[in-house]
């Protein structure tokens, strides 16, 4: 497919395809092959990415031109693997996901994940339901990081579900890697929230599944992912439309924090 298929397929914005094609036609791709190449295998890509950042300047329209191209050039390995279009598609839609929640935190469309979305064109990540599941490693041995996109259903069922097809689907297609647990770290699984939540909330059913490892009170990323906010923004600037938001402000407001914590599931395969 052209770029301006993958562009369709992964539902990308109008405004933004618009203004790719022009950027395309100033890039010579040719002088950027190495970095491109780098970006489709996980052991390179993250020196890519600085590389290729270095070598635009820091433009992030180029910058996701190229990661779009990256991410159309992917196919192939998804053929390879005999990993379907429908995946495909619902693990490189990622790329409008991250540009809406950009203007959603900093209030314009603009390319911020660089440092990210390699995972996406190394084949290193993959959307299967309402997660997203990255190969990677846990104490030296094989482990898949669960990651909670923004447009998730977080519904228990919806959890199953996703859970289930994960295991389907590194057993169908990366035999090979013998993993026996999940691992996650995010604000969602923060032990200062618990007190917040609901008998029946979707994040406390998803806590519940994993044994806690590791609590950073110090990051600050559930600023952005619950308040669509900057991380360094004032407690009393910040929205209180959802209850969740009211009381993660009071906390703050009190001097407390959400924070982040690792955790880890075993993996029914």
């Amino acid at each position: 497919m052209n770029l301006q298929e993958f562009y369709r397929l992964i539902r990308l914005q109008p405004q933004i395809a618009a203004q790719l094609e022009e950027t395309g036609r100033e890039l010579d791709l040719t002088a950027l092959a190495p970095c491109l190449e780098s970006l489709l295998e996980i052991q390179t890509a993250p020196s890519a990415y600085r590389r290729l950042t270095e070598l635009l300047g820091g433009d992030p329209l180029q910058l996701l031109y190229c990661y779009l191209e990256c991410a159309r050039r992917a196919w192939e390995g998804y053929v390879r693997r005999g990993i379907s279009a429908e995946i495909y598609a619902d693990t490189m839609r990622c790329f409008p996901r991250f540009l809406r929640e950009c203007q959603e935190t900093h209030g314009r469309m603009y390319f911020d994940r660089g440092w990210w979305a390699y995972r996406q064109t190394s084949m290193s990540l993959f959307r299967l339901g309402a997660l997203e599941y990255e190969l990677s490693q846990h104490d030296g041995s094989p482990a898949v990081a669960l990651h909670i996109p923004s447009d998730a259903d977080f519904s228990p069922a919806s959890v199953d579900r996703s859970l289930a097809r994960a295991g389907e689907f590194f057993s169908a297609h990366y035999p090979e890697f013998a993993f026996d647990r999940y691992i996650c770290n995010s604000w969602l699984l923060s032990p200062r929230l618990r007190p917040l939540l609901a008998g029946d909330s979707n994040i406390l059913s998803f806590q519940n599944r994993f044994s806690i490892l590791q609590d950073d009170p110090s990051d600050r990323e559930f600023v952005e992912c619950l308040f669509q906010a900057p991380r360094d923004r004032k407690p009393e600037r910040l929205p209180a439309a959802t209850s969740l938001q009211r009381g993660v402000k009071d906390l703050l407001l009190e001097g407390g924090s959400v924070g982040s914590a690792l955790g880890v599931m075993p993996a029914a395969r």
